[in-house]
């Protein structure tokens, strides 16, 4: 039997978040948080980090103080907890005075449940004074790799959290990280003072991410023959310098692809436009240096491309990390090519500490492993991170579904090296393969390297297999690469007994299939109706629109699958959909349930199939107005208040405010309509949503032409509706 404890985090599971069931971990990191017990969490994005403190702010008494290092995501974090029915805030320096001063006054007020600050606001003495004179009940630490001189983002903004147990010695700490090997692990424990914490390991494993490795040949063409056969998918195109986000971006949207660049050359103003546009889906691709990233929140990323080689392992795998936040399939692509390492060799050889030095060019090698060995990449990556991987085929990366043999090379390898040593081995890779498939290149002519023997010796068969043999030879250590900006390929030790025919080479050679991600063979996930899907998707960019928020907010691209696959046509249905809180429910569920309907009623021959199995245990719909933030609203509103004055007093956004009023009517409340929209403008919208025969309020205000507001037409909707 469960106990009262566990049955309350279950409930506040279900209506708060809509979900049914825990995600792995989770119970028991929000179970130790609940006994004020220290954790350090290693949890991959996407593996519900946010809902391990968010849940508990519901359940205890005190704000949660939430240590995020990126202000443009503290917004999109307090909107999506608004968006679930938590009272949430944030500080920083985006905000105006009198902003400020209304959060402090919720803070004071114990009004706040959340409260999102950066690490620099923390380090504040007058910040620090306030802290101690509110209840504060948890403080949950994200991206705590960025303490960790060993972690891949190291931050010194953060040192300043080590007080945060000296200064609240009764308080507990979690910090969570998506990415920390065992030796940064222990590194953060020991300087933020965790006190006997408890410590999760999740898996590494993203198993709805799909991992592939390309050789980069002709890298735009590339690009848009992926991108052309994804139409209309969100996703991130990662390239190393702001010349070639810029050049990509230009390039991407001359072809009709809707794209935006992101880099730190562009002033403040511009990346926080062009985020919050690919936020809002607005855009569908934004090509970036990796100083993007951290501040995204986005759910419904369908695909990372890194078009240029990553630095290290553990920025790519955060980088990855970034799709296929709902759970849902997505692509990891990396375009490799050997002319990438000699770029990042060169800002390497400047670093003036011997020791950093020797760490990055170790973890640059690990990369290029990771591209050029024929291996499984799940295998290697969870390897990388201390984790072993025991299954023979991930079915989920190009290696595990591609067609590989192994493969006899010694004869190609034989006449590779020899262009290479019939040319003092003075020549990049590119030369010597020009040489080994007779290229007539002026550069070729001016050494006289048609006259060697092995000139056009592997002309029968095209550049690309040469390349593949190339590569071979590097990985194998067959040949290395010696030289900074210009790189030379000499023969080892190893590849001069294969040379001279004492040694045979082999090599894995890989055929990929191609594979549509929703049907790939072995995978957990249902297929969905896609037509349905593109409706409720636009249904949601509407609703987004209005309420001022990215539309992954309002409901997951995962909360819109399970709708096309069960079909909830009324709210009893749509409370059993996985991703639908009560607040969400209430907000929303009138829309989607009515556009599942109309679908139906077009669609007779559609079969709606049995809900999931987690039906009997689903909630009650509640129909009254519920929970204290919309009595303060309700409370604030018969006062005498306006919208706005309400907005500012709560520090909470208008269109949240508006929100909670349009239900409130809707829940038959004391709400004097005349205060909201005037007699002669109300009879009008009234009349019109009648004529329409529908409750769409684009048709409204497209006729008002900009005399009529989104919010006047949500208050009439609702008014109309009650009665």
């Amino acid at each position: 039997m469960e106990s009262p404890f566990n049955m309350q985090m279950i409930d506040t599971l279900k209506k708060v978040f809509g979900f049914q069931d825990f995600r792995p971990n989770q119970e028991a990191i929000i179970k130790n948080v609940l006994e004020k017990k220290d954790v350090f969490a290693v949890m991959p994005t996407g593996g519900g980090k946010s809902l391990c403190y968010q849940l508990p702010a519901r359940m205890v008494k005190g704000v949660t103080v939430v240590i995020s290092p990126l202000i443009s995501l503290m917004k999109d974090q307090v909107d999506a907890a608004l968006e679930n029915g938590l009272t949430a805030a944030f500080i920083n320096s985006s905000l105006k005075p009198h902003e400020m001063s209304g959060v402090y006054r919720g803070m004071k007020n114990h009004e706040l449940e959340l409260l999102y600050i950066a690490p620099e606001r923390f380090a504040m003495h007058g910040f620090l004074e306030t802290l101690k004179e509110i209840p504060v009940a948890l403080f949950a630490i994200d991206e705590a790799h960025c303490i960790s001189e060993w972690g891949h983002d190291f931050r010194p903004d953060y040192l300043s959290l080590s007080n945060i147990t000296k200064t609240f010695p009764d308080i507990p700490v979690a910090a969570f990280t998506a990415t920390a090997t065992t030796r940064v692990q222990n590194d953060i424990i020991s300087k933020l003072g965790l006190r006997a914490p408890f410590i999760v390991r999740a898996s590494f494993n993203r198993g709805n991410l799909f991992y592939r490795v390309e050789s980069k040949r002709g890298l735009e063409t590339q690009l848009l023959e992926y991108l052309c056969a994804h139409p209309g998918e969100p996703g991130i195109i990662y390239r190393t310098t702001r010349d070639s986000v810029s050049d990509l971006a230009d390039t991407l949207s001359a072809h009709g692809i809707k794209a935006l660049p992101y880099h730190a050359g562009l002033t403040q103003e511009e990346r926080k436009a062009n985020q919050e546009a690919f936020n809002r889906d607005e855009v569908n691709i934004i090509v970036a240096t990796i100083a993007f990233g951290m501040g995204i929140d986005k759910s419904n990323v369908r695909f990372v491309i890194h078009a240029d080689l990553p630095k290290n392992i553990e920025g790519y795998y955060q980088e990855t990390g970034r799709a296929g936040r709902d759970g849902e399939p997505a692509d990891c692509i990396l375009f490799f090519g050997r002319g990438d390492i000699p770029k990042i060799r060169y800002f390497i050889d400047r670093i003036a500490d011997e020791r950093e030095r020797s760490i990055a060019l170790e973890k640059l090698r690990q990369t290029v492993k990771y591209a050029s060995h024929n291996v499984c990449r799940r295998r290697q990556l969870l390897e990388y991170f201390g984790e072993r991987y025991k299954d023979e085929n991930c079915k989920t990366c190009d290696i595990c579904t591609g067609t590989v043999k192994m493969v006899d090379i010694t004869i190609d390898a034989q006449i590779v090296m020899s262009a290479i040593s019939r040319t003092d081995q003075r020549f990049g890779a590119g030369h010597i393969i020009d040489i080994v498939t007779g290229a007539d290149t002026k550069r070729i002519r001016g050494f006289q390297h048609d006259k060697i023997k092995t000139y056009g010796a592997g002309r029968h068969k095209d550049k690309n297999h040469w390349r593949f043999i190339v590569d071979e030879l590097l990985a194998q250590d067959v040949i290395n690469q010696d030289g900074d900006r210009y790189p030379v390929l000499k023969i080892t030790e190893k590849g001069r007994g294969i040379l001279f025919g004492n040694e045979k080479i082999s090599a894995l050679k890989r055929e990929e299939t191609k594979k549509k991600r929703h049907a790939r063979a072995g995978s957990e996930f249902e297929p969905f109706d896609e037509v349905l899907f593109k409706s409720l998707r636009t249904l949601r960019k509407k609703l987004a629109d209005e309420q001022k928020v990215p539309p992954y907010v309002i409901f997951s691209d995962r909360t819109l699958h399970e709708m096309c696959r069960y079909y909830p046509a009324a709210l009893t249905d749509m409370v059993k959909i996985s991703g639908v809180g009560d607040a969400k429910l209430e907000r929303y569920g009138a829309d989607f349930t009515e556009m599942i309907r109309a679908y139906l009623d077009e669609n007779p021959g559609i079969t709606v199939p049995e809900a999931p199995s987690f039906v009997a245990s689903a909630r009650p719909v509640v129909k009254k107005a519920r929970g204290e933030t919309f009595e303060k609203t309700y409370e604030l509103f018969v006062k005498g208040l306006s919208t706005g004055q309400i907005s500012k007093a709560r520090n909470l956004a208008e269109s949240t405010i508006t929100g909670h009023i349009e239900q409130l009517i809707m829940d038959g409340r004391d709400i004097e309509i005349g205060r909201l929209v005037d007699a002669e403008k109300r009879d009008k919208i009234g009349n019109l949503f009648l004529t329409l025969q529908s409750w769409e309020l684009n048709p409204v205000i497209d006729h008002f032409k900009g005399t009529v507001s989104y919010d006047e037409a949500k208050f009439v909707r609702a008014y109309m509706r009650r009665k």
